[in-house]
């Protein structure tokens, strides 16, 4: 039996009382740094705004952009989609490249290793390599999975996703299942041992509680940072905005003090740990609109909920569609001059084009295989992007690695400003000059997001239906 959302809430210590983004927002100010986000997939940039995103991490585009003194800035690295051994080289080589940017541009950062809210990815590996190419041995690890907009809540240590207003543990969910990310625990202390392999024993992971936000604030927290010996990793308890508030400003407040922090969160911490709102919705008007020839959908995501959405979307009968059949991809039977010669003729005549995968899960035997696969389909839908001949009013990529690889191999991307999320945590992104279709909005659409509604709904906003 699992426990009502509501009726768990109401047990909880009341919130902070006092709102603390104005204060974040001034002494993140004063602090003249940026807040450095190295993203797995394109999704952690789900809950921003008025923030930049790049594909590259070269350090002369880095200092780039660190030139420009932004508040944030994404590095979108993909790194979920690669085997681990290959996700260390990655996050190592990113590291150097951060160090040689920070001394050039003189700019200092606030490193955030942005990853899934449902616990997918390559942890420790990821934040490991930073600490050995970045030299942070000094540096505690704070673990922020709450993501609010999408009901992922951490109480008493447990990481819960809401489901029908019920709090349901994250290892009783599909996503615990992953075939390349799976695990067996949702309290994150054992969560923690679990992903380390045993390096790392639970009873040695720290807890920032519920009643230490709520009831003893910044302060109290910022004192919990000062007392953790270099390396330790800490887990956040969050069930809304404001215990994300309390934990940025006391982040601040123990960086003054000499503490050096590498956060591991989820979206929903990035802009509140510069003082910005997070979530701030963005509705397209039709003075916003950049042209193009219809409208463009590609669905890669195999959940069960991208599944719901597109069913509900295929029977409003408003798309012309095109499946993709997995199993003749992965034997190089699908050819994809023919549904791209489709895809363009439709678009001209500003038709709604549709294109997904079959949604047969097709499985390997290991997790290499598996990301193999995965590879192997997006790289299929890569290619009808590269052969497009007509450019939509805007495209909407559904699935983290999809979403990646069609903006930076598919669309060429090498920069795009995020403008805010059309419905919660579903962000648009408008493409930079250097892309196939300069001023083009792109619609990053993760998997896991939304109810059943959500594909179609997201679609009719862009379209001004809605």
């Amino acid at each position: 039996m699992y426990q009502d959302l509501k009726e768990k809430l109401k047990t909880l210590p009341p919130e902070y009382p006092r709102p603390l983004l104005p204060a974040i927002r001034s002494e993140f100010l004063k602090s003249g740094k940026t807040i450095l986000v190295l993203d797995d997939d394109p999704t952690g940039t789900q809950t921003s705004s008025e923030a930049t995103v790049i594909t590259s991490w070269r350090p002369e585009e880095i200092v780039a952009e660190l030139d420009k003194k932004p508040s944030v800035l994404f590095i979108l690295t993909n790194s979920r989609s690669l085997p681990e051994e290959d996700a260390i080289k990655l996050s190592q080589d990113i590291g150097r490249n951060l160090n040689i940017a920070i001394q050039k541009s003189g700019r200092e950062i606030v490193l955030i290793s942005r990853s899934d809210s449902t616990l997918r990815g390559h942890f420790p590996a990821e934040t490991d390599a930073l600490v050995e190419a970045m030299g942070l041995q000094q540096a505690i690890r704070v673990l922020v999975p709450a993501f609010i907009e999408g009901g992922r809540y951490t109480i008493e240590e447990v990481h819960y996703l809401a489901e029908n207003q019920q709090l349901v543990p994250v290892s009783e969910t599909a996503f615990a299942r992953d075939r390349v990310f799976g695990y067996k625990h949702s309290n994150l202390k054992n969560w923690v041992e679990e992903k380390s392999k045993g390096k790392v024993r639970a009873a040695e992971v720290l807890s920032v509680s519920l009643e230490d936000i709520r009831t003893g604030g910044p302060e109290k927290v910022a004192g919990i940072f000062m007392d953790c010996r270099e390396g330790k990793t800490v887990i956040i308890n969050a069930a809304g905005y404001r215990d994300l508030e309390v934990v940025a400003l006391a982040s601040i407040l123990a960086g003054q003090n000499g503490k050096t922090i590498l956060f591991r969160s989820s979206a929903t911490f990035v802009p509140i740990r510069a003082g910005m709102e997070s979530g701030r919705p963005f509705k397209p008007s039709p003075l916003q609109q950049a042209g193009g020839s219809g409208t463009l959908v590609v669905a890669g995501s195999y959940v069960s909920k991208t599944s719901q959405q597109l069913n509900a979307l295929l029977a409003r009968n408003t798309h012309k569609a095109i499946e993709v059949d997995v199993v003749k991809v992965l034997k190089g039977l699908e050819k994809p001059e023919p549904i791209t010669g489709q895809i363009n003729q439709w678009l001209a005549a500003d038709k709604k084009v549709l294109v997904y995968t079959s949604r047969l899960l097709q499985e390997g035997h290991d997790d290499i295989s598996n990301l193999h696969i995965n590879a192997q389909v997006s790289d299929f839908l890569v290619s009808l992007l590269k052969g497009l001949a007509v450019r939509p009013r805007y495209i909407l990529a559904k699935g983290g690695i999809t979403s990646s690889d069609i903006a930076s191999k598919g669309l060429l991307v090498k920069s795009a400003r995020i403008l805010g999320p059309v419905i919660p945590g579903v962000p648009v992104w408008q493409l930079g000059p250097e892309s196939r279709f300069p001023g083009m909005y792109y619609i990053v659409f993760p998997g896991n997001v939304g109810d059943e509604r959500s594909l179609e709904t997201v679609c009719q906003i862009m379209e001004g239906i809605k």
